[in-house]
C-alpha cells in the first residue's frame, strides 16, 4: 500500500519500502513506504496549507462528514478487520469487536462536538468591566500528529482522529511500523467521507528514524503519542524546544487486588481477561496480581486449571483465544523478561516458553516479591501472570502503589468498605471495583498519573484537549 499526501496515493521519494509481515505465519503480506524528510515535510505544509480551509467547515459539517464516514467504516468493516488480523496477529473477532468500538467513537465525538461550545463570563464589581460582555469560544490547535500504536490500531486511531478533525484541526497520521495497513485504508475512508485531502493524511516509515522529524518540527501544535514511556518522555522534550502540545497515553503495570473473600473463580476469569486478551498487548491490562495469601494457592490452582484450556494458535480461529505478538522481536523480549524474573527468584509454576517464533504461552509466575522488577516497573507485553501474595488491606495497597506507573486498577472483595478504601489511595486514573482494571469506554478520560503519561483520552475531556479557548471582549457594550 502506499501513503496518504493530499488525497494522492504516493510512494516514498526515495523509492525505499518497509515489508509488512504477518506475525501468525511469517509472511510478508505486503509493504509500505518507508517515507524520507522531504516526504513528511511535504505533508506537513499540506496540513499548514489547509488548516484555514478545514476550520472553516461549520462544525455541524464536520460532525455529519464523521458520521458518514462511520458507515463508510461499517460498510468496509469485515475487509478492515481481516487485514489487521494478518498484521496484527489478533484474533478476526477482536478486530471486529475493535472496529465495532471505533465506530462508536467517531459517533461519540461528531455527537459531542454538536455542543461543545463556550461561555459568557460574568460581570465583576470592578468599574473597569462594568458594561464589558465577556465571551469565548474553541478554536483548533492546528495540525495535529497522530501517533497511534500497533496493539489497538482500529480503535486508537478513532482516539486520536475523531476529535482533531471535528474540531476543525488538520491530522497526519503515523501508523506503527508493524500495523500500517488497516490505518491506510481508514484514512483513505475519510478523504472519501468528505474531509479535505490535506486535512488527513497518512505517513508511513520506522518511528526511531522519522520520529524525531515530527517532534522537532515547528509546523506542529499537536502531537498525541500512544506508545512507551521512553518514546513518550522523548517526543516531550523534542516538542518543548516549540512549545508543542503533547498528549502522552504511555506505560502502565497495572494492579489486580484480590482479597481473601472475593469469588475465586470470578476473580480468575477477571484475571485471564485482564491478562490475556490481545495476548496482553493492552496499556491497562493487568499486570500485577496482588492476591491475598489465604486464598493464593487455590487461586493459582483454579488459574492454571483454565488456561491448560485456552487455544492459542491461529487467529483466524475462532476458538483461539489469542494469537501471537505483534512480532517475533516482542516474543523475544517478554521470553527474556520471563526469564529475568525467574533469575530474580520467581517461581514458574505454569507456561513460560516462546514458540512459533511470535507465540507465547500463558505463563504463571508465583513467589514474587514487592522489590523484585515485575513486581514496580517492568512492564511486560504479553500474557504473563506474575503472583504477588499480601496479608493486608495497607500492604497491598503499598505494592500497588510501587510502579512508576498509574494508568489502571482493579479491586476484588466482597466489602464495599475495603473497596472503596483501595479505590480512593490507589494511584491510578481508574480503579475497577469487582473487575479488572483492563476497562475502557469511550466517554471516560482515559489515562494516569506518574508516568503513565499527560493528558486524557475519552469523549467527556479530549475536545478540550485538541482546542483553545478564544476570549473576545465587548467593550463597554451595553453600558
Amino acid at each position: 500500500m502506499k501513503m496518504l499526501i493530499a488525497g494522492e496515493e504516493r510512494d516514498s521519494s526515495n523509492g525505499e519500502v518497509i515489508y509488512v509481515t504477518n506475525p501468525a505465519t511469517q509472511q510478508v503480506i505486503d509493504s509500505v513506504p518507508k517515507s524520507t524528510f522531504e516526504d513528511i515535510q511535504e505533508a506537513l505544509d499540506h496540513a499548514v496549507d489547509a488548516k484555514k480551509a478545514w476550520r472553516n467547515v461549520p462544525v455541524y459539517e464536520r460532525s455529519n462528514i464523521l458520521m458518514n464516514y462511520a458507515e463508510l467504516l461499517r460498510e468496509h468493516k469485515t475487509e478492515i478487520s481481516t487485514m489487521v488480523c494478518y498484521e496484527s496477529g489478533k484474533t478476526l473477532q477482536s478486530c471486529l469487536d475493535e472496529l465495532d468500538s471505533c465506530i462508536n467513537v467517531f459517533r461519540a465525538y461528531a455527537e459531542k462536538a454538536r455542543n461543545f461550545s463556550g461561555k459568557v463570563m460574568p460581570r465583576d464589581s470592578e468599574k473597569r468591566v462594568v458594561g464589558d460582555v465577556i465571551f469565548n469560544y474553541p478554536e483548533p490547535l492546528g495540525v495535529v500528529v497522530s501517533i497511534v500504536p500497533y496493539n489497538y490500531p482500529i480503535e486508537l486511531f478513532a482516539h486520536k482522529v475523531a476529535p482533531a478533525l471535528v474540531m476543525g484541526n488538520t491530522v497526519v497520521v503515523k501508523p506503527a511500523t508493524e500495523t500500517p495497513l488497516g490505518n491506510i485504508m481508514m484514512t483513505k475512508l475519510l478523504v472519501e467521507a468528505g474531509v479535505h485531502p490535506g486535512a488527513i493524511q497518512i505517513i508511513t516509515g520506522r518511528g526511531s528514524e522519522i520520529g524525531n522529524w515530527f517532534s522537532e518540527s515547528p509546523k506542529i501544535d499537536l502531537i498525541s503519542v500512544t506508545g512507551s514511556t521512553a518514546v513518550g518522555i522523548q517526543v516531550a522534550q523534542q516538542a518543548a524546544n516549540n512549545l508543542t502540545h503533547v498528549l502522552l497515553e504511555l506505560g502502565g503495570n497495572d494492579p489486580l487486588i484480590i482479597f481473601d473473600d472475593a469469588d475465586i473463580p470470578t476473580a480468575v476469569g477477571q484475571s485471564i481477561v485482564g491478562r490475556a486478551s490481545n495476548a496482553g498487548q493492552t496499556c491497562c491490562g493487568t499486570k500485577r496480581f496482588i492476591v491475598h495469601n489465604k486464598i493464593k494457592a487455590e487461586f493459582e490452582k483454579q488459574l492454571i486449571a483454565e488456561l491448560k484450556e485456552f487455544v492459542v494458535g491461529d487467529p483466524l480461529d475462532p476458538k483461539t483465544f489469542y494469537g501471537p505478538l505483534v512480532s517475533e522481536r516482542a516474543a523475544k523480549n517478554v521470553e527474556q523478561q520471563i526469564n529475568e524474573t525467574l533469575e530474580e527468584g520467581g517461581r514458574l509454576i505454569f507456561g513460560g516458553k516462546r514458540f512459533n517464533h511470535a507465540f507465547i504461552e500463558p505463563t504463571v509466575i508465583t513467589d514474587v516479591k514487592p522489590e523484585m522488577a515485575i513486581a514496580k516497573d517492568l512492564e511486560i507485553f504479553g500474557p504473563v501472570f506474575p503472583i504477588i501474595g499480601f496479608d493486608t488491606v495497607e500492604e497491598a495497597i503499598e505494592i500497588a502503589n510501587s510502579s512508576c506507573y498509574g494508568l489502571s486498577s482493579g479491586v476484588m472483595t466482597a466489602s464495599m468498605e475495603i473497596a472503596m478504601k483501595v479505590a480512593n489511595e490507589i494511584e491510578s486514573g481508574t480503579c475497577v471495583i469487582g473487575g479488572t482494571g483492563n476497562y475502557r469506554s469511550a466517554h471516560m478520560p482515559f489515562g494516569g498519573p506518574k508516568m503513565t503519561g499527560i493528558g486524557r483520552e475519552g469523549v467527556t475531556e479530549t475536545l478540550s484537549e485538541y482546542s483553545q479557548i478564544k476570549n473576545v471582549v465587548l467593550k463597554g457594550f451595553g453600558h
